[in-house]
């Protein structure tokens, strides 16, 4: 656990905030969400940047700052949506390839790797000699490279055992037509059950007293269609 504990920890500093905070508006809400976030008290800062919105939905410090609260909170998908909201408004290049190093921060930690990448290359554009994004940028890479090879390798072990599963329905296929053909072979090849002659005589008597049978209830049908006689002697 502790290892994890340090594996966390050292990414959190790989991929940490820069510029944490912009420049102050005359905003009372942006300067206590200041105070809180230096304090470390995100939620605090969060809500404050947030009320700031309230008066001016336009404030792009109080949105950028927003982000870095939520980052800072581990919401991740929460904090690039505010970086990519007003990405447009800001003019200043230092500021912008903030908002693009940060947003590739939050795409990151999400496992967005491209997505990542596609940031950290216009923060790059804008600013190119920044070593951190350049190493953000190279570990983004690595990590794409690396679940796309695991996912190469997920869809090779898939097909595997796809093909695998064929062959062994084909070879119980064979199988099983093998097996009936043999007992069709073996209930050709039986010879006819032997009969014994007593077995023989009383088979052809059954058989003659049922035909006898059958004839005699013909012969009563027959009777009782005819016309019957007239009383009296006969002529």
């Amino acid at each position: 656990m502790r290892y994890i504990h340090y594996i966390i920890l050292f990414l959190f500093c790989f991929v940490g905030l820069q510029s944490v905070v912009y420049a102050q508006v005359d905003r009372s809400e942006v300067r206590a969400g200041n105070r809180a976030f230096a304090k470390g008290e995100f939620a605090t800062a969060e809500l404050e940047y947030r009320r700031a919105m309230e008066r001016d939905s336009n404030s792009v410090a109080a949105r950028y700052n927003l982000g870095n609260a939520l980052y800072k909170q581990e919401k991740f998908e929460g904090a690039e949506g505010e970086y990519a909201a007003r990405l447009d408004s800001i003019a200043n290049p230092t500021q912008r390839a903030d908002a693009f190093h940060n947003r590739g921060n939050a795409q990151l930690l999400q496992k967005k790797y491209a997505e990542s990448i596609a940031s950290y290359k216009d923060a790059l554009r804008l600013r190119p000699n920044d070593m951190e994004t350049k190493s953000n940028l190279a570990y983004a890479q690595k990590m794409l490279k690396d679940q796309e090879d695991q996912q190469d390798q997920q869809q090779q072990d898939q097909d595997q055992d796809q093909d695998q599963d064929q062959d062994q329905n084909q070879d119980q296929q064979n199988q099983d037509q093998k097996q009936d053909q043999n007992q069709d072979q073996k209930q050709q090849q039986q010879p006819p059950p032997k009969i014994s002659p007593q077995d023989a005589q009383q088979m052809l008597e059954a058989m003659q007293n049922k035909e006898k049978e059958t004839q005699e209830k013909v012969n009563k049908e027959k009777a009782k269609a005819a016309p019957p006689v007239r009383s009296g002697k006969n002529w």
